[in-house]
């Protein structure tokens, strides 16, 4: 399955890769309706570092290991979920110039629902949801934060 949320963003590339590369920017980036403990935050955007999170889904909490498995600064970087909830999730976050100060920010994710054909059928439109409302939270503080 693939998601793909875009925005122009007005404000330089450099300034929107600057703002994920920044130590505060994963903790900015989680939405107020998600309970979430940062166990290990990214020290940075390299290939190798991870992150660590829980994530309270109900009454449980559910950990999530992040791997940073690319990185071309200022242009893109993308995690791939060693541990979590889906079968497997790559998420590239990539900042494409649009003149000095312009750029669109895309969040593109390739991922599987655990569970086969069963969580592709009852989870797809659940999944698809909380991915659209996440990534417009993140993409509206991004653009609040950088133009």
């Amino acid at each position: 399955m693939r998601f793909v949320k875009e925005s122009l963003i007005n404000a330089s590339a450099q300034r929107v890769f600057a703002f994920h590369e920044a130590p505060d920017a994963f903790e900015r980036l989680q939405p107020p309706w998600q309970t979430t403990r940062i166990v290990q935050p990214p020290t940075s955007l390299e290939v190798g570092t991870q992150v660590i999170l829980q994530v309270k889904v109900g009454p449980l909490w559910q950990t999530i290991v992040a791997e940073h498995v690319a990185y071309e600064p200022g242009k893109m970087f993308a995690d791939r979920m060693v541990k979590g909830p889906f079968s497997s999730w790559l998420h590239k976050h990539i900042v494409t110039p649009r003149g000095d100060n312009q750029c669109v920010l895309t969040d593109d994710i390739e991922y599987d629902l655990p569970l086969g054909i069963l969580g592709r059928t009852f989870g797809a439109g659940f999944a698809k949801r909380n991915l659209e409302r996440m990534f417009d939270f993140r993409h509206q503080v991004t653009r609040e934060t950088c133009e």
